[in-house]
């Protein structure tokens, strides 16, 4: 088990992508501890770690306020040590679907806002593991950050400046024994936003979801667009001492549709 005894925290469990990494990081042996404003969807996540033998706990905070972060992992390492590993997931709030021309400047800067409430999550993890010893900090981007799209709204923009913040974030606490990294993601098939958009492209072009896959998967190196769980195995990779000479960085997980 790549994460055995670690204690772990997903901020934005109960979305998709959260749950996910959740639920990846309790298999290879963490103590996952899930947070989250939505506690009844953060307990169905645990109940089902806990039925595949993992470790997890539901502590809800709100990610935004740094003071109820730095609470919950003084509790957390009263109760069982010190955070390890953390992986945040939360919510953007973004608007897609508009050119710049069109929509307003706070639709625009709303992802880019609640995005750099990483701020808050990012600097109190941080100062957490550089005082016990060390720790992984990994967060989620997608191409987007780097590849301009058409109608993504602030999206892109705010991808591109959480993935900077995080290289800042690492270099200023490298030193500390905190490693910063991040996954990008193409926006996984079987996470419910996409699979609702390629759906309704199916229907619309009388496809079946499997040849739409196909379709907008062509270009790209594996011909497939990865699904959940290989982000969450990339987020363990990361978390992990297999990517003890990794920090600043991202692992590319988007099957190869933005080659670096």
């Amino acid at each position: 088990m790549l994460l055995k005894d670690r204690n772990a925290i997903v901020y934005g469990a109960s979305g998709a992508v959260g749950a996910a990494v959740a639920k990846a990081f309790a298999r290879e042996g963490a103590r996952v501890f899930l947070a989250a404003r939505h506690k009844d969807r953060l307990d169905a996540v645990a109940d089902d770690i806990r039925t595949r033998g993992g470790m997890a706990e539901v502590m809800p905070v709100d990610a935004t306020d740094k003071q109820a972060v730095e609470a919950q992992l003084a509790l957390i390492s009263d109760k069982a040590g010190p955070v390890k590993i953390m992986f945040n997931a939360i919510d953007w709030g973004d608007t897609q679907g508009e050119p710049l021309g069109t929509i307003s400047l706070e639709k625009v800067l709303r992802p880019v806002q609640t995005g750099l409430t990483w701020f808050y999550t990012g600097t109190a993890v941080a100062d957490h593991m550089a005082r016990n010893g060390g720790g992984s900090i990994v967060g989620i981007s997608a191409n987007a950050g780097r590849q301009a799209f058409p109608n993504v709204g602030g999206f892109g923009i705010a991808c591109a400046a959480v993935e900077h913040f995080l290289r800042q974030l690492a270099v200023e606490n490298g030193p500390l024994g905190v490693r910063v990294t991040w996954v990008r993601s193409p926006g996984s098939p079987d996470s419910p936003g996409v699979h609702d958009v390629w759906s309704m492209a199916a229907r619309e072009r009388g496809m079946t979801f499997d040849e739409i896959h196909k379709e907008f998967a062509k270009d790209t190196p594996l011909r497939r667009v990865p699904p959940l769980a290989q982000i969450a195995d990339a987020a363990v990779l990361l978390a992990s001492d297999l990517a003890a000479g990794m920090t600043a960085t991202m692992a590319n997980a988007t099957g190869g549709a933005q080659i670096d």
